[in-house]
């Protein structure tokens, strides 16, 4: 199943690369030069690995 990175909430689990990962903090920005608004994620992997994602509020991630 697939969600757009703006129907994200805190505690979903989302694939990132093939690994699980469990969305921890989202921020929106406003629009910017490119006219859509950006996701600011920050996830924590299986591995205990925090990573910081930033894509536009329409991008799917595999769910």
């Amino acid at each position: 199943m697939k969600k757009k990175a703006k129907e994200l909430k805190k505690g979903d689990f989302i694939l990132i690369g093939g690994n699980k990962a469990a969305v921890e903090e989202i921020e929106m920005s406003d629009i910017g030069k490119q006219g859509t608004k950006k996701v600011r994620l920050v996830v924590k992997t299986s591995a205990g690995e925090k990573v910081t994602i930033i894509r536009p509020e329409d991008y799917p991630f595999e769910v």
